[in-house]
């Protein structure tokens, strides 16, 4: 929801993911250098969420525009945040997730430590790859040569969607194929050339929101920046994968030493939560009667509200303090079908 999205909920521990996800960089990225680009509406939360973050680190793009023109606004904010110390050749940038299942921490760290290493020494752009597991359909793919058994930095031969099932059944025998985990790592100069060349109507306007941001950098706003906001509305819908890893012929993968899976949708959750004799997923006051492979997290506020279920198989259950989900685990996929209903009913107070 519009104001709870997943990285604000607490699904893994008893933590939200940001804060996680905050905390299992914090050994390598000191806070005053970690910085979060999301829409307005979530600056207030996620500022309340993270008090050990500078408010101002936390900064509003002005339209959703995709991850493109997004990581080009916080190349532009670095830029000019740091202008008085260091050239863009001198700043390395890790770009990284917050809606991610990731262990053993160490692990993690010592992967970005070597993407962050490896970029500063050579003028190319990183991203982590995670060895398959399954045939899953709901990842990109990175496609490097075949791979050396020590080397942990690979050049990146193609960058595949979302395969089918054979596909991705082909992927996983022939041992050549990465999950692409969505976290990059370059060094700013080497990004914003790379944007000039490859995706010059957003990357060549890069330098003239830096210079926007000029002086503005330890405000705490409240809102977006009102002087980019006209450049920004002008970009493409564009994500960062397409607009500019597949086309640029400088990119290297990381081999991840970690484990790794997407909190994409509900059913995820099976994969890395441990589930009871009956494998069913249980988060909160919940009571299951004769009940199997089912999901039921109970997130009310409140603590008032007890859901009770009986004859349950196969099923996503998700109460909160004014709404309730229900469907099957295997139709997760499709809940946007009832975000449009719900849009449709003029229910808007409820996404």
């Amino acid at each position: 929801r519009k104001r709870r999205p997943k990285q604000l909920l607490s699904l893994l521990t008893d933590k939200t993911m940001l804060k996680e996800s905050i905390e299992r960089i914090s050994s390598l990225i000191s806070t005053d250098d970690i910085f979060i680009i999301t829409s307005e509406i979530l600056l207030e939360p996620i500022r309340n969420e993270l008090v050990e973050l500078p408010p101002e680190n936390v900064i509003a793009e002005p339209y959703k525009r995709n991850t493109a023109p997004c990581l080009a606004l916080s190349a532009a904010f670095i830029m000019s945040k740091y202008a008085d110390e260091y050239s863009p050749e001198n700043i390395s940038v890790a770009v990284l997730t917050a809606d991610q299942s990731i262990k053993p921490n160490d692990a993690f760290v010592r992967t970005v430590d070597t993407a962050l290493s490896y970029v500063e020494q050579n003028k190319f752009l990183c991203t982590i790859g995670i060895k398959p597991t399954r045939p899953e359909t709901g990842y990109g793919y990175i496609e490097v040569e075949a791979q050396g058994s020590e080397q942990q930095i690979l050049p990146v031969k193609a960058f595949h969607e979302k395969p089918d099932l054979e596909k991705a059944q082909s992927y996983l025998g022939s041992g050549n194929y990465l999950w692409n985990s969505g976290m990059f790592f370059w060094r700013l100069d080497a990004f914003i050339e790379s944007m000039n060349k490859n995706l010059p109507e957003v990357g060549n306007l890069i330098n003239t929101m830096a210079e926007k941001y000029k002086g503005k950098t330890n405000v705490v706003m409240g809102e977006s920046l009102s002087s980019i906001n006209e450049i920004y509305k002008g970009f493409p819908d564009v994500s960062i994968d397409y607009g500019l890893m597949e086309k640029a012929d400088n990119v290297v993968v990381a081999k991840a030493l970690f484990e790794w899976d997407d909190i994409g949708s509900w059913d995820s959750l099976q994969r890395v939560k441990t589930a009871n004799k009956d494998n069913n997923i249980v988060q909160g006051k919940s009571v299951l009667v004769d009940s199997q492979n089912t999901i039921v997290v109970n997130a009310t506020e409140s603590k008032k509200v007890l859901f009770a279920g009986l004859g349950l198989d196969g099923m996503v259950v998700v109460v909160t303090d004014d709404a309730v989900l229900v469907c099957p685990k295997e139709r997760v996929q499709e809940v946007k079908k009832c975000v449009e209903e719900i849009r449709d009913s003029k229910f808007n107070e409820w996404l």
